[in-house]
């Protein structure tokens, strides 16, 4: 059992920094050191209790990197050193979604089942003797977390950890909505409003397919510089304007954009 330091939400609204015992993984666990997390938008969801299936009391965050601290019976795609990225959609490679080339959503993600307890429906978390339940599975608000194999992906070694942590939730949102939802076609004309994490994602993609023209719609005129050092080629504030930012686009473009993202929040 490992004591460690993990932001325990005992109820909606209600957040603290405690220590925390962590317990070995079992068969088919893996269980991380947490090195970088982030901070998202559902997490806040999840912290006032707006999000199904979120039991109290909860150690949240879901966008993390870490390395591999111990392993479970019978785990072979990782071992301990490794680097790696704790999924909140994991993939076990065996469901009929995992293995449709069209769909992501593996039918152990918590589309299909809570996820507020591992998959045995037990928690590796405890506090004060208390039973601490899992976010997404991945609880990375924690020091060390437990997570199943199937929820772990391997990455380079010389990855920089606070970096990549990023790919757990923002950056795969953004990115994977230009390059795999909407398909962005070379030469197209895009609008991404919104410029936070998953904006900015956003924009990147539509850079990498091909994109001629990103347009990119914040009123925080502070954003601008960063979108544009990421791929946007316009950057234009709703205030700015006496018209609807709709009419303002059509008129910049002639006929309006080809594909328009909304990553406000």
């Amino acid at each position: 059992v490992i004591r460690c330091r993990a932001a325990v939400a005992w109820a909606p609204g209600k957040l603290s920094v405690e220590e925390v015992e962590v317990a070995p993984p079992k068969a088919g666990e893996v269980r991380i050191k947490i090195v970088a997390t982030g901070i998202c938008h559902t997490d806040d969801h999840g912290l006032k209790g707006s999000l199904p299936n979120v039991e109290f009391p909860v150690i949240p965050g879901h966008e993390g990197a870490g390395i591999v601290e111990s392993i479970g019976e019978g785990v072979t795609s990782v071992k301990p050193g490794d680097k790696v990225i704790p999924l909140c959609l994991p993939q076990c490679g065996e469901c009929s979604f995992c293995q449709n080339p069209e769909s992501n959503f593996c039918q152990k993600s918590h589309f299909f089942e809570p996820q507020n307890l591992l998959p045995d429906k037990t928690s590796r978390f405890s506090c004060k003797g208390k039973q601490i339940h899992h976010f997404l599975w991945v609880s990375t608000f924690a020091e060390y977390t437990v997570v199943p194999e199937y929820a772990v992906a391997k990455i380079d070694a010389a990855a920089p950890l606070d970096k990549v942590c990023l790919f757990g939730c923002g950056f795969s949102t953004g990115y994977g909505a230009a390059i795999n939802t909407a398909k962005v076609k070379p030469g197209s004309t895009c609008a991404v409003f919104g410029l936070g994490g998953v904006g900015l994602s956003v924009v990147m993609g539509c850079k990498a397919a091909g994109a001629s023209r990103i347009i990119a719609v914040d009123i925080n005129k502070e954003k601008f510089a960063k979108a544009k050092e990421l791929g946007a080629t316009d950057c234009i504030n709703p205030r700015d304007f006496q018209k609807p930012i709709q009419e303002v686009l059509t008129e910049m473009t002639g006929q309006g954009v080809d594909y328009s993202f909304e990553a406000i929040g």
